[in-house]
């Protein structure tokens, strides 16, 4: 058998997230459902993580075994042709047996999007935000967020996870435009709806409700009902998943 791995895109807000799930389209489904016809089998599809509903991925990884080798253009070509518009395959990449989307991957990036303004065609993408908060204290306290590896204060309760545990890479509010902002956060691993409620603190802060120190608290704490409400999901996106090069064949 051989694995792959395959790159792909999605718009996310006609779904309820990247995971199949009972009563509800998701991407993974349309995804298995492709390569099912595609290949004229069964195909079961494993993620690099799980989107909640209505969030979006410039860039997903997620593989797939097959019983021979595949033509990664062709593959390419007749998924994109199978799958609706609001889903992208960017390529497949041969990788060993053994490697793993969701296990091997060394870290992960989410951008989330807020704006100050009313803009039609932002509504689907962007948070709006009626006051603009004070930006500078809300990057005081992101970088805090190195400080601790323990994040149970930003978890979706009673999940099936073994640790809490993430180590931060980066996070960071940077200006795009007049109007618009946008959180960048990267780290080995998040916990469901993580990203989410940490933006949503964040914005406590900017908005002189929690300190700087009252953040650490909160963290140090480890209680989800002391932190901020999660932000809406229409507005993150996963960027990036990186993986060690030696998993790949032919590099």
């Amino acid at each position: 058998m051989q694995r792959y791995f395959i790159y792909l895109a999605y718009d996310g807000t006609a779904y309820h997230g990247w995971q199949i799930q009972p009563n509800g389209a998701s991407v993974q489904e349309c995804l298995m459902r492709a390569l099912s016809t595609l290949l004229r089998r069964p195909v079961e599809v494993t993620g690099a993580g799980r989107t909640d509903a209505g969030v979006h991925a410039s860039l997903m990884v997620a593989h797939f075994d097959h019983d021979e080798a595949l033509d990664a253009a062709f593959m390419t070509d007749k998924l994109n042709r199978l799958l609706p518009p609001d889903i992208s395959v960017y390529g497949l990449r041969a990788v060993k047996p053994d490697a793993h989307a969701r296990f091997d991957a060394t870290s992960r990036t989410y951008k989330y999007y807020v704006t100050t303004a009313k803009r039609p065609f932002d509504r689907q993408y962007r948070c709006r935000l009626f006051q603009t908060p004070d930006f500078a204290r809300m990057n005081e306290a992101a970088q805090m967020l190195f400080r601790y590896t323990d994040f149970t204060s930003f978890s979706k309760l009673h999940t099936d996870v073994k640790t809490n545990n993430c180590r931060i890479m980066q996070a960071e509010w940077t200006q795009v435009d007049d109007v618009t902002w946008v959180f960048t956060i990267q780290a080995d691993r998040f916990l469901r709806n993580m990203v989410r409620a940490v933006v949503g603190t964040l914005l406590e802060v900017g908005r002189g409700k929690l300190t700087v120190e009252g953040f650490c608290r909160i963290i140090e704490q480890k209680d989800r009902c002391q932190a901020g409400t999660s932000v809406p999901g229409n507005a993150l996106f996963l960027v990036d998943v990186a993986y060690p090069k030696e998993l790949f064949i032919n590099g």
